[in-house]
């Protein structure tokens, strides 16, 4: 309980972090769910090539990717809520457990494409927060030399999403020339690298997946909460 030294908490939403609660005794078994993403519908798109192979690797490791494919995504507010591709992209977005963003960098950020997906993406639907406690990985590709613009934007707007994103990324230079005839990324430094986040993403992804909820618990939230339910009942007596 709080001491007499913080007469500013509220005593019935102070919590002390309980270890017990990070760590359950029942564990989920299904393989980690990700949802991939990428910023690019060009024909040899450079994003949706290592994406792919992100993909690849995240099936070996035991995990469920799916990919969602942006073509024919509206701009949001262009379009109702119940557009086929927004619900669709909506629907893998509560689906998932942790997700990938892979972006080109375009005059210095991220695409036009990469972040209309996520604006898709409600902070919440109800009381659900599709994005809140999942783990996030960012990528980007450049035709230039190694830039972090992209990934660096991509790490802001997870922090703002309240998604768990992992301290490793991948940033791919002149990926033209990272990719064979096939679309198969070639043996590199860079593709040692998407192979260390793929792994990062699913460790991270097994120790948080069961408590993401307890991880993401406020207590500035819990004293809303209790705030906008006492004026329910308040009003209901009216």
């Amino acid at each position: 309980m709080p001491s007499p030294e913080l007469p500013n908490i509220d005593a019935d939403h102070f919590r002390r972090p309980d270890l017990a609660r990070l760590l359950p005794a029942e564990r989920a078994t299904h393989p980690p769910r990700i949802l991939l993403l990428y910023g690019s519908v060009r024909e040899r798109s450079y994003s949706r090539l290592l994406t792919e192979e992100a993909a690849r690797l995240l099936h070996a490791m035991g995990a469920e990717p799916r990919i969602f494919d942006p073509r024919g995504l509206p701009q949001p507010d262009g379009a109702p809520e119940d557009h086929p591709k927004a619900q669709e992209l909506r629907d893998l977005a509560q689906w998932s457990e942790g997700m990938v963003w892979c972006s080109p960098e375009r005059h210095g950020a991220m695409t036009g494409i990469m972040k209309s997906q996520i604006d898709w993406i409600p902070l919440s639907v109800g009381s659900v927060r599709p994005t809140q406690g999942k783990t996030l990985a960012v990528m980007e590709v450049s035709g230039g030399s190694q830039s972090f613009n992209a990934v660096n934007q991509l790490r802001v707007l997870g922090r703002w999403m309240r998604m768990l994103t992992i301290p490793n990324q991948s940033s791919v230079a002149k990926a033209f020339a990272e990719f064979d005839e096939d679309g198969r990324m070639k043996p590199s430094p860079y593709y040692e690298r998407v192979v260390d986040v793929m792994e990062e993403l699913v460790k991270f992804t097994l120790l948080t997946r069961d408590c993401a909820g307890y991880l993401v618990d406020r207590y500035s939230e819990r004293r809303e909460s209790a705030e906008a339910l006492s004026k329910r009942v308040n009003l209901r007596s009216l």
